[in-house]
């Protein structure tokens, strides 16, 4: 079958570009309303820190089942069953997390949206990076990443509007208007082209059968880790470490998340066309590798003589930095064929965002050993570690052909 190409601004980018929108909204609401919502329910300030840790914790935990879950029928039943189905599951999901009483309820809430959630990005990724010709996919990709995390944004300042619970009840609302936007998106014509063939597809234990392919699978996922730990512990938990650094104001971690979003879709953009001019992926994440450092860097600097709009700042340093993000998640789409790409697509970010509770875990056991501060430090020194050894022998991919398939 001959491949259907389209424009950067068609309407599959922009349907793939808003779901992300949405779904983002409803992955960072949590961060955001976390210090009111968890007060609401009558935590203490240490119940709130240690309980919204373990719910963002069960909610990435959600993420990472979801991932494969919504991966393997993207290759068996194609993209547009996990647009679908993914975005139905987390609008309901966000809907009845307006309705929860107690932490324990929250945090199922929070699982069942993971799973929900985890189905967007990737099924958008691949579908886009099947559509748009080659030379511009980079720039594609890029465009839906950086449109769809303006979503932190939209909910920070709805949530300077409403109360938290009516804040889920317009995600939930939101993502159910995306439903009537899906019908005029087409199927991947790659996909079609081996729908009926005879080879296997979503199998997700084939990236475990071959040395080869699951050295792609597992250096894929490590690259993307340096997001996760600069977003899931120094952003959500900027108002814990600025009293830990002596900053007198109190830092609101919903301002925080919304900075550091505005940035991380801004480089999202740029990374994607840093990516075009040096016609190379793995330059451009070095760049971002080293941009990421830096904010990590002067993020720990911070002290008593700090200002609440320099932990600001450097938020969203953070969030520029980590926002090869969609570099990241094309690349792991380029990897296989399409007989798993959307498996790859899907948990590839999937199992980043997943590794958060391992991330975590890891900087609660450096607790024990160190300050709160220099757990947090150690932390991020060993992350970037794994991630810039794996981004050396990860592949390059750029101007790859993807018209290919995975054999068994």
């Amino acid at each position: 079958m001959q491949q259907r190409s389209i424009s950067l601004f068609s309407i599959p980018v922009i349907v793939a570009a808003l779901g992300y929108f949405v779904d983002i909204y409803d992955l960072l609401l949590f961060s955001i309303v976390r210090v009111q919502s968890l007060r609401s329910l009558g935590l203490s300030d240490e119940m709130i820190r240690d309980q919204g840790m373990d719910i963002i914790g069960h909610q990435m935990f959600g993420l990472l089942i979801g991932g494969i879950i919504w991966g393997m029928m993207g290759d068996k039943k194609g993209r547009l069953s996990v647009l679908f189905g993914s975005i139905l599951l987390y609008s309901l999901a966000n809907i009845a997390n307006g309705f929860v009483q107690t932490a324990t309820q929250y945090s199922l809430a929070r699982f069942i949206a993971g799973i929900g959630l985890a189905g967007e990005l990737g099924a958008g990724i691949t579908l886009v990076s099947e559509l748009i010709p080659k030379e511009k996919r980079g720039v594609a990709t890029s465009v839906v990443a950086g449109v769809g995390l303006t979503g932190a944004v939209l909910a920070y300042f709805i949530a300077q509007l409403f109360d938290w619970r009516t804040c889920y009840f317009i995600g939930g609302g939101l993502g159910l208007l995306l439903l009537l936007l899906r019908v005029s998106v087409f199927e991947s014509g790659m996909f079609r082209d081996i729908e009926k063939a005879q080879v296997s597809k979503g199998n997700f234990f084939m990236f475990f059968t071959k040395w080869s392919r699951f050295r792609k699978y597992l250096l894929s996922i490590l690259i993307g880790l340096p997001t996760w730990y600069a977003i899931g512990v120094l952003v959500s938990f900027s108002r814990e470490f600025g009293k830990a650094f002596g900053i007198e104001e109190e830092i609101n971690p919903g301002k925080a998340v919304m900075v550091a979003y505005v940035a991380i879709s801004i480089g999202d953009v740029l990374v994607g066309l840093l990516s075009q001019a040096v016609k190379s992926r793995k330059k451009a994440l070095y760049i971002f590798y080293v941009i990421t450092a830096f904010a990590i860097f002067l993020f720990f600097r911070q002290s008593d003589g700090s200002s609440a709009q320099q932990m600001y700042l450097i938020c969203a340093l953070l969030g520029f930095g980590t926002g090869f993000w969609a570099i990241f998640v094309t690349m792991a789409a380029e990897h296989f064929g399409t007989n798993l790409r959307a498996t790859a697509a899907t948990t590839v970010p999937n199992m980043v965002r997943g590794s958060l509770p391992l991330i975590t875990m890891l900087f609660q056991w450096l607790q024990t050993q160190q300050t709160y501060v220099g757990a947090a430090a150690s932390t991020g020194i060993i992350v970037m570690a794994i991630s810039v050894v794996a981004a050396i022998f990860t592949e390059e991919t750029f101007g790859k052909d993807l018209n290919f398939i995975e054999e068994d």
